[in-house]
């Protein structure tokens, strides 16, 4: 690993330990300047490809799903930590469907499903794009199925 302060090659791991969300978290030293820095390493995974509405693929990105939710939470009182949340449950649980293909209808409920545990306005904003709501009245059917639940 490259050390980010000097660019010398030589680095070595001081401590190294998994996180939550799947990742490697490890401390390192740099040989030459000995200053510390941290980095995380991911397993890289099959690549998965997302079915869209109208048939057409592309490969999954975690950013689009985070950037989705991060717009159903706009200025709504849900921090950082919890979008970054949601966006590792519903990655994950995107790969451990072992599937290569997986449709933006699937994405989708398994965002609604974090979303309607966080906040319940983000979910009704979600919902209301991902599911084209047409009317009001569409807007009043989603929200009686939340209050009746």
């Amino acid at each position: 690993m490259r050390c980010p302060f000097c660019s010398n090659d030589n680095t070595k791991v001081i401590d190294s330990r998994p996180t939550d969300i799947g990742e490697i978290r490890r401390r390192r030293q740099c040989e030459k300047c000995d200053r510390r820095f941290t980095t995380y390493e991911r397993v890289e995974t099959i690549p998965l490809m997302v079915v869209k509405k109208d048939d057409t693929r592309e490969p999954f990105d975690r950013e689009k799903v985070k950037s989705g939710i991060m717009r159903s939470c706009h200025k709504r009182p849900v921090s950082a930590a919890q979008i970054d949340s949601m966006t590792d449950s519903v990655e994950n649980a995107i790969y451990n469907m072992d599937k290569k293909e997986i449709r933006t209808s699937d994405i989708g409920e398994l965002v609604m499903q974090q979303l309607k545990d966080v906040d319940e306005v983000a979910y009704v904003r979600f919902a209301s794009v991902y599911r084209e709501f047409k009317d009001v009245n569409t807007y009043i059917e989603e929200i009686q199925k939340f209050l009746n639940k």
